[in-house]
């Protein structure tokens, strides 16, 4: 650990943390991105059989207020291709679905009948962290090309895929999670001290707490822990986790429950008046479906969507490519996208472009050795911003964010205030390549050797 202290907002800034209504992406507000690349024609010869896509996220359960737009975003995307004649403009993408609701050796059984029975072509999906360390290593040994959408544990390619060929990832790495939780917490409440942890039982919660812990001990030295709780994943009732946070009588109070849990939790939080009584920051408490977010939820809090994407920002027209993509999803659905959405639709997006590339490099129909070269490095313009896939472990980079709950009056249910919005490089929250010695490790070891501990 550094032996050495540096001012907050000179450490802040150095870490690109940028505030407010600006673009993603790193562009100007005047820049506006080059369109899409066009259906040109394929070379050589091409396929018509149909091209099949594995697709599994919750469908059912409290968790599909944040999984089932996945499909949704999939299926958007699926349809806009097939409209134009399909992959290359030939092949119809056919996608065959499952519920990822049926737990993780289950789902790893029935990405296996998938593959071996219905004879996919490649595999888009995955909400939860549990799932993708347990499918990413059976993707690898039965060569499925595969792009997770979500399933965001820093654990998939530090230790159970580390050398990655057929897995690639296109969310954010559940790192960011808490270490942009715990910038805007600093950057926004220096003055907390006193911290109450509520964080499912689980990977996800575990990891978003060490996460928040570590980045935060850095950025405000000498905050403690003044409670945990620790309450199962899809419970109902967080009345007894809510009683005990408020009796330890916080500056602040950390979560990372998602899905249908949080609203549940948010919910009966308001029956006790533990907003009143604490500030609150979230990883995940926006990353629903955004129609689920009531007009009852608290303002003013840190209402994270898992680092990724949020479909109000940047504001106005100043990225065209999310505002037609959420108008496009709005028109197809009759709701506003979510993050696990807009990654579905980047990726089957992402792999089209790939297959496009290689297409043109080599003639005919690609195979999976020449897409996956394309997808290695690929830079995109998606939603999202500037989307780029790190060639040394298949993970992909973009801006992480989050930012504060706001009511629109337009609207019946609360959404992000675009004009108080915390973007941050995510390259610079995240260990780097090859730190250290060219061995994998994780961000929380890279954060606690590296960063300093910072002050004023």
């Amino acid at each position: 650990m550094p032996d050495r202290e540096v001012n907050r907002r000179d450490f802040l800034k150095g870490l690109g943390v940028t505030v407010g209504a600006v673009t993603i992406g790193g562009l100007a507000s005047t820049v506006l991105p080059p369109p899409a690349e066009a259906q040109a024609p394929a070379q050589g010869k091409i396929p018509t059989t149909a091209y099949k896509i594995g697709h599994m996220t919750f469908q059912s359960g409290p968790a599909a207020v944040l999984g089932a737009p996945m499909l949704k975003g999939h299926t958007l995307a699926a349809e806009e291709i097939n409209a134009e004649g399909g992959l290359l403009g030939k092949r119809l993408i056919e996608t065959i679905t499952a519920d990822e609701n049926a737990g993780t050796d289950a789902n790893v059984k029935e990405f296996k009948r998938m593959k071996l029975e219905g004879k996919i072509d490649a595999f888009t999906g995955i909400t939860s962290s549990s799932n993708t360390p347990a499918i990413g290593p059976v993707a690898e040994d039965l060569k499925v090309l595969t792009l997770f959408v979500d399933g965001c544990t820093d654990f998939l390619f530090d230790k159970a895929v580390p050398n990655p060929k057929y897995v690639f990832r296109v969310t954010n790495i559940q790192s960011a999670d808490g270490v942009t939780c715990a910038i805007a917490t600093a950057a926004t409440w220096p003055e907390v001290r006193k911290i109450a942890y509520i964080n499912p039982d689980y990977s996800y919660g575990r990891n978003a707490f060490d996460h928040f812990r570590i980045a935060i001990s850095k950025l405000l030295p000498g905050t403690e822990v003044v409670s945990e709780a620790w309450p199962k994943l899809g419970t109902a009732d967080f009345i007894a986790h809510i009683t005990k946070t408020i009796s330890a009588k916080p500056d602040l109070l950390m979560s990372s429950v998602w899905g249908g849990d949080y609203i549940a939790f948010y919910k009966q939080a308001l029956g006790y008046g533990l907003f009143e009584k604490m500030k609150f920051a979230s990883t995940l408490a926006f990353g629903v479906a955004p129609q689920a977010i009531g007009n009852d939820h608290p303002e003013g809090v840190i209402a994270g969507v898992h680092s990724n994407y949020y479909w109000n920002f940047p504001p106005g027209n100043r990225w065209p490519l999310n505002t037609l993509f959420v108008r496009k999803y709005y028109n197809r659905w009759k709701e506003y996208p979510n993050f696990q959405a807009e990654g579905a639709y980047t990726a089957v997006n992402m792999l089209h472009n790939a297959m496009k590339r290689a297409n043109r490099l080599t003639g005919g129909w690609p195979e999976d050795d020449a897409i996956i070269h394309e997808l290695e490095g690929l830079s995109w313009e998606s939603p999202a911003g500037y989307i780029q896939i790190r060639p040394d472990n298949h993970q992909a980079y973009k801006d992480a964010m989050t930012g504060f709950s706001m009511r629109d009056k337009n609207l019946p249910f609360l959404v992000l205030d675009p004009s108080r919005m915390f973007t941050i490089p995510i390259r610079n929250i995240t260990a780097p390549p090859g730190w250290p010695k060219g061995e994998p490790t994780s961000t929380y070891t890279w954060i606690d050797q590296t960063w300093p501990k910072v002050k004023g």
